[in-house]
């Protein structure tokens, strides 16, 4: 079972099909991308959005948004090499920020799936 976005069988699998947990680890991951979303700044040093890039992959990665980690962990690696020029940058950022708006935009249906789906209720 998946969505576009989000693999369910993923989340699934991190939570141990506890629903209330992956209600829980949805919305640390919106909460985390509205936080350092805000930091995905082309012209900021690259420690800075390399750092963002890194903490929106592990919460991307846990609710499994796999196209958002990765674009986040090619943005990362590229940022923690350095001298990445604001082009670059805003390249890099941008895949981040687009696969971020599709994640969000996705939330409410993987939301309503865990409440119809029997794979998600607790044992």
């Amino acid at each position: 079972m998946t969505s576009n976005v989000i693999d369910l069988e993923h989340l699934n699998a991190m939570t141990g099909g506890d629903a209330e947990l992956a209600r829980e680890v949805l919305g640390i991951f919106r909460h985390q991308s509205e936080i350092w979303g805000r930091l995905l700044v082309a012209d900021a040093p690259n420690e800075q959005w390399a750092d963002a890039a890194h903490s929106i992959k592990g919460a991307a990665r846990s609710i499994g948004a796999m196209a958002l980690g990765d674009a986040c962990e090619v943005a990362e690696t590229r940022g923690r090499a350095g001298n990445v020029a604001v082009a670059e940058a805003s390249v890099l950022i941008n895949a981040i920020k687009d696969h971020m708006i599709d994640a969000v935009e996705n939330l409410a249906k993987v939301e309503h799936q865990l409440s119809m789906s029997e794979a998600f209720k607790a044992s």
